[in-house]
């Protein structure tokens, strides 16, 4: 069975909290892996 692509409210909201984590201090890698999210993901 193939993966469900995510729906766009699902990826802004997922870029949204990425914000949010680097507004709190993270680095955006660590933000990146605290949403559940590859990097390589992330920047497509």
């Amino acid at each position: 069975m193939a993966n469900k692509r995510p729906k766009p409210e699902e990826i802004v909201s997922k870029l949204r909290q990425v914000e949010v984590l680097m507004g709190q201090g993270l680095s955006r890698l660590d933000a990146i892996r605290r949403i559940g999210v590859v990097e390589q993901t992330y920047y497509r």
